[in-house]
């Protein structure tokens, strides 16, 4: 797996493994064979295993040796409560030449070994002997072959299955890493079966494996962590532990192809307790900064790299058109123009676009979700559970499919996104006489634009069960989505059902071989720039890194960016550390509601589940603790205080199950607009918004003197209190058009009708005293400025875009809160020409909303 610790035959042999397999080997077998016992494979035999209270382990199950070499397989003991044997144990070894999996000859491949070892009663548990297993150096090339060593115990239950020594394979061409990758693709391919290849194109759920020992027998391509799925402790330690036991699983086959594992790190490595978490990509694309958002990227590659995990089904590239979508979240926002700068996220997450990074230590293998068109389904579309809007269907003409939702994957797959996973929902062009087609059925979308005319090299992975949805019977659903060109399916439980359908479409010709071959390509392309058949086992030289002080720091730094000051009557913002500030709201002191959906479980949940830092918290550091009120409730007592600032918000959901509809609303609870009343009541106060989309606020924002729109800034609180106490300037602004009512929705940067509570691109800032410019004639010279940089070829520049910032500023502060729809659609149309690189035009639709201010 992850970099720079030697060659793959310094990684192999048992008692030479690289630094995370040895050093964490007798964790393996914790995950690899405890789940197993009482189950189906038996290693030997044992009396009265009713009763007895004693056990025997080897410390893997899978023995990967270098041929000529010896493998030593060590034998334990283990008692209930670590008490010393009560009565004696016996162990008789032998290898087995007929036992299962065995490919090896003895006396050819190996030296038969046979023996016994015993462990006298008053053992302490623990105890452990070595076995040694004699391989012979045979010269020519081969596959790797297997050894079952059977082992009958007396006086404690046995392993539940024998383990296996594994002879590597060696002198095969596509183990040479000096040979171009495309030469060793073609040389494996070459040897594999259509089983073998069918196994390549299968990703189960780590939980539903039946037995780590399907790894091999049904040459497991992928496997991944589904949301909350981890190993037992939730540590760094324990996930390297758990992906080294099954890439070793993974040795047992003939060609010895590595895994590849995959987790949903949306927003940090945010399934492992003690990450770092950032705010999710809503909020990135309220910092409206393509360099935060690459180095984001950099310190989750680096954290969830450094598990052993390779690969990242991020980032989402959806453009979510409507705020009633459970995943708008997760989108950098409305305008494709948007979600487009913020894609060098891709190069902080894998590097270069070349791929030449992917072996590194830092980087992980990239996925550009969900193709295509996730984020424009029409509300009340969705027959999947109680969704309203999720997985439902996106009704566009071809031109919008083009400028709005495949733009981004034009440009992800320009910067050489490693992986493309198509969504769940169907896709209906108006106007082609076709009916509504699943996306995962597509064929035109995913084999004529994504890989035809986009160039995408990568490899198409569903997602989770997708393929169930299409019409049809599971034959039907799997020819289908792999003849569309899906190259692995995340089945993610029944991989022994998808296998066996494969097989038997391929043979029955319904899926050409070709097809298969142009799959399993992909996928050992992709094995072999990650540097897996070198490297299978985790590179754990980064795990101090993971919730380090400078990962902290970028969050930080990204969750001070992504707050967007809506309105900030008398100079409310920023406090000063002397003011007497009372604090109330359901969002102000819980790490669970800022962290939001997709942390540490699937869908979220409120509390303290990880490290971190509240808002609440952050502010305590920032002023002293004297000065701080906190009442939940907003019952404590409120006089005396100079200001309030009440945090209110959304609990945490995610996808379908957030849907507007499906228990949810834009509405803040009814304790939350309790609070604001009663602070904004009595005080001079400032409304902080944590969600994940706009609330509905208007019906209060006359008591409000300054809103700000918080999202999801993730882990750290501190940054959300820098831009409170003035330690950072407030720069954020909207990535989605702010509402006045649902009734509204949708409502986009762009439509011909446009009247929001606040338009798209809006954001205050602290940044300078308002007032201090010169009105109109400021904004002659500055469209003056723009056009003597566009004559020099240097309007798309840094001095550019800060000519429309100091422009839109202009704008905003002569507007106030007076935002009407003369203003607003220009407003809101500027930033995205702007996004777009027309710094002129930009100027000309602020001035017409200067304007239009009267």
């Amino acid at each position: 797996m992850p970099g720079q610790r030697g060659q793959r035959r310094q990684t192999r042999e048992h008692g030479r493994l690289g630094p995370t397999a040895a050093s964490l080997i007798a964790g393996a077998v914790v995950v690899a064979l405890l789940p197993l016992t009482g189950g189906a494979a038996a290693a030997g035999h044992a009396t009265a295993d009713g009763s007895l209270k004693a056990r025997v382990v080897t410390d893997a199950a899978v023995y990967p040796v270098e041929e000529g070499a010896t493998a030593r397989v060590r034998i334990s003991v283990a008692t209930t409560g670590s008490a010393p044997l009560g009565e004696p144990v016996t162990v008789d070894y032998a290898t087995d030449a007929d036992g299962p999996g065995a490919t090896a000859t003895p006396g050819e491949d190996y030296r038969p070994a046979e023996g016994s070892v015993t462990f006298p009663a008053g053992t302490a548990s623990g105890a452990s002997r070595t076995v040694e297993v004699v391989t012979a150096r045979g010269g020519g090339a081969e596959p790797a072959e297997t050894v079952p060593l059977r082992l009958t115990v007396s006086g404690a239950k046995a392993p539940a299955e024998p383990p296996r020594v594994v002879i590597d394979a060696h002198g095969l061409p596509y183990l040479d890493p000096k040979l171009p990758v495309r030469q060793r693709v073609k040389d494996l391919l070459s040897r594999m079966s259509p089983a073998e290849k069918a196994g390549q194109m299968t990703q189960a759920e780590r939980g539903a494996l039946t037995s780590p020992g399907d790894i091999a027998a049904y040459g497991l391509g992928s496997l991944l962590s589904g949301g909350g799925s981890v190993p037992t402790p939730d540590t760094p330690e324990a996930w390297a532990r758990m992906v080294d036991a099954f890439q070793l699983r993974a040795q047992a086959t003939r060609f010895q192809i590595p895994l590849v594992y995959g987790v949903d790190a949306v927003h940090g490595h945010n399934n492992l307790v003690g990450a770092t978490i950032m705010p999710h990509n809503i909020g990135l694309g309220a910092a409206r900064d393509p360099r935060l958002a690459e180095r984001t990227g950099a310190v989750t590659a680096s954290e969830v790299r450094a598990t052993g995990v390779p690969w990242d089904f991020a980032p989402c590239l959806c453009v979510s058109r409507d705020e009633r979508w459970g995943r708008a979240y997760e989108s950098f926002g409305e305008d494709p123009a948007l979600v487009i700068a913020m894609e060098p996220v891709i190069r902080g997450l894998q590097g270069a676009p070349s791929g030449k990074d992917l072996d590194r230590r830092d980087k992980v293998l990239t996925t550009a979700k969900h193709f295509v068109g996730d984020g424009g389904t029409e509300f009340g579309s969705s027959t999947t559970d109680g969704y309203t809007i999720d997985q439902g269907v996106t009704k566009v003409t071809r031109e919008e499919l083009e400028k709005i939702h495949l733009a981004p994957y034009r440009e992800a797959v320009r910067r050489g996104v490693g992986t493309v996973m198509p969504s769940y929902s169907s896709l209906d062009i108006l106007g082609d006489g076709r009916p509504p087609l699943k996306m995962h059925a597509d064929g035109a979308m995913i084999n004529g634009v994504l890989k035809g005319r986009m160039g995408f090299d990568g490899f198409v992975v569903s997602d989770w069960k997708a393929i169930d949805q299409i019409p049809g019977d599971y034959p039907s659903d799997v020819r289908t989505s792999v003849n569309a060109g899906v190259d692995m399916v995340m089945v993610p439980t029944a991989y022994a059902d998808f296998h066996s359908t494969l097989v038997d479409e391929v043979e029955a010709g319904r899926i050409s071989r070709a097809r298969i071959d142009d799959a399993v390509s992909r996928i050992l392309t992709a094995k072999f720039r990650l540097g897996l058949f070198e490297k299978p086992y985790a590179d754990t030289s980064n795990l101090d890194r993971i919730g380090s002080a400078g990962h902290r720091a970028v969050a930080r730094e990204a969750a001070a960016k992504s707050q967007v000051l809506l309105k900030n009557g008398g100079g409310v913002l920023p406090l000063t550390p002397s003011q007497k500030v009372y604090v109330a709201g359901s969002n102000a002191d819980d790490l669970g509601n800022q962290t939001g959906g997709w942390t540490i479980t699937w869908q979220g949940s409120s509390g303290r589940h990880t490290e971190g830092t509240t808002i609440l918290e952050g502010m305590r550091k920032a002023a002293a603790d004297s000065a701080v009120t906190y009442s939940r409730d907003a019952s404590a007592p409120t006089d005396g205080h100079d200001v309030g600032v009440v945090v209110v918000g959304e609990t945490p959901y995610a996808e379908g199950v957030g849907d507007v509809g499906n228990g949810h609303d834009l509405r803040l609870s009814e304790a939350d607009r309790a609070a604001v009343d009663r602070v904004c009541g009595a005080m001079k106060c400032a409304v902080l918004i944590v969600s994940g989309r706009p609330q509905l606020i208007g019906d209060r924002l006359g008591d409000i003197d300054a809103l700000v729109a918080s999202w999801l800034p993730g882990t750290e609180g501190d940054g959300v209190a820098d831009v409170l106490y003035g330690k950072r300037p407030f720069t954020g602004q909207l990535p989605l058009t702010w509402p006045k009512s649902e009734a509204q929705l949708p409502i986009n940067v762009g439509d011909a009708a446009y009247d929001p509570q606040y338009p798209y691109g809006w954001g205050l800032t602290t940044a300078r005293a308002p007032g201090a410019h010169g009105g109109a004639k400021r904004l002659g010279e500055l469209t003056a400025e723009a056009r003597a940089l566009w004559k020099a070829g240097r309007a798309d520049s840094a001095e550019g875009r800060a000519l429309v910032t100091a422009a839109r500023l202009l704008v905003q502060d002569r507007v106030g809160q007076k935002i009407t729809p003369a203003v607003a659609k220009p407003f809101a149309e500027a930033d995205h020409l702007l996004l777009g690189g027309d710094v002129t035009g930009a100027l000309r639709k602020l001035r017409a909303a200067y304007r239009a201010a009267g």
